[in-house]
């Protein structure tokens, strides 16, 4: 059920009978010379989209720009400060629930994200406005990507290159994926990301000189689509589990 494309009683009678929420949350940045910018923000709304057709839950609009400074060097990347994000979120979140909603997955596409939404979903669990957790797509089916991908890399790679071949087709330059791969970081292991114990990067051009990590030329729209239902299918499991929970099992426990 998309909250944008209902009238308020329609969601109204929603909120009535149901108390979850899905919030599609990505960023809009460099994906290397091949991808869009908003490659983040269309797989997660993508994903909401198809698990909440399935399922009959609530999905809101999705929140297009993120946590991306790391990726400031490119251009077209936007980007908001972590705070500035962690009080949005928190403060979208609260506002569904003053209409019923006790329970909301973040359905998110973008690493720099991950932290920020789980420290809004403590936030909120602490002083028991609702029960809010984070939702990782690719997360939630690694064995799969692995098998797919030689190297599928972090960022720009293979499995994002794949998704959007499956779900935009047309936003992906196929004739410059080549050029992706050999001008970024195909594997990993090849940068020197740790000296002595310490991480001693800090932005993505730091290993990478076109922005992306991976190797993208075994990524195939069909590969994609095997990933998309995949992650659909973990996404529906996730959402009717947490519907099934009470919300005093959710809720933080007391102090001993």
């Amino acid at each position: 059920m998309q909250l944008a494309e209902h009238s308020w009683p329609e969601i109204e009678a929603y909120c009535r009978e149901d108390s979850l929420a899905v919030v599609p949350l990505g960023s809009t940045e460099q994906h290397g010379p091949h991808l869009p910018e908003g490659t983040d923000h269309m797989i997660a709304e993508a994903l909401a989209r198809k698990a909440t057709e399935r399922t009959g839950y609530l999905c809101t609009p999705p929140i297009t720009v993120g946590v991306s400074s790391h990726h400031r060097q490119f251009h077209g990347t936007m980007s908001v400060d972590p705070p500035a994000f962690r009080d949005y979120v928190e403060s979208l979140s609260r506002s569904l629930t003053e209409h019923g909603i006790d329970r909301i997955v973040y359905v998110n596409a973008h690493g720099g994200n991950i932290n920020h939404l789980r420290e809004v979903g403590r936030r909120l669990r602490e002083d028991d406005t609702a029960y809010a957790i984070e939702w990782m797509w690719n997360e939630s089916i690694p064995d799969l990507v692995d098998d797919l991908f030689e190297h599928n890399g972090p960022h720009g790679g293979p499995k994002e290159t794949a998704m959007i071949q499956h779900i935009a087709p047309d936003l992906v330059r196929e004739e410059r994926i080549d050029d992706a791969a050999q001008g970024g970081a195909t594997r990993m292991d090849e940068q020197e990301l740790r000296h002595h114990g310490a991480r001693t990067f800090y932005d993505a051009i730091d290993n990478t000189e076109n922005g992306v990590l991976g190797d993208q030329r075994d990524a195939t729209a069909e590969k994609g689509e095997v990933m998309f239902d995949a992650a659909v299918e973990q996404l529906v499991a996730l959402l009717d589990w947490l519907d099934d929970k009470p919300y005093e099992a959710l809720a933080a426990k007391p102090h001993v």
